[in-house]
């Protein structure tokens, strides 16, 4: 990721949460998780804190995905756009999160995922650890603390 994708990315996320999302959390849920102001200024900053992230781009070099690995093998953001939802984009930026993380010696990786994550991350062998519930500015939403070990 450079922070020259952050347009991008922020396209991406509204359109995932947006669509993806929709399918499994109510309109008021998907607005509050789209949330309100800049979306690629929180991604610009994500960006540059130090983390190290993945951007997936189709042959026209539009970014079709994102992904990022912190220090401590928290996975923040896995996003698809969908459009292209489905067809293997999530699978190579995890191969590649994943693949650096042991280069790096991060053994446990974890992560909040959101209803239609929880299912793909089942399938690479998270496994849940707990429901949380919580709030965004006041709307009452939940997503699932997983984890893997490498």
């Amino acid at each position: 990721m450079r922070e020259g994708d952050a347009e991008a990315m922020a396209g991406v996320y509204e359109r995932a949460v947006r669509d993806i999302g929709a399918r499994y959390y109510s309109a008021e849920q998907v607005v509050a998780w789209v949330g309100q102001g800049s979306r690629a200024e929180r991604f610009r900053r994500k960006i540059t804190d130090g983390r190290r992230g993945w951007v997936a781009v189709d042959q026209a070099n539009r970014v079709t995905g994102f992904a990022d690995l912190e220090a401590d093998g928290h996975i923040d953001l896995v996003y698809v756009d969908p459009a292209v939802a489905g067809q293997g984009v999530a699978t190579l930026m995890l191969d590649e999160l994943e693949n650096a993380a042991r280069s790096t010696g991060i053994t446990r990786l974890f992560v909040e995922a959101s209803e239609p994550a929880r299912r793909m991350f089942e399938r690479r062998g998270y496994t849940v650890t707990a429901r949380r519930d919580f709030e965004i500015g006041g709307v009452a939403i939940h997503n699932y603390a997983m984890e893997r070990t490498l």
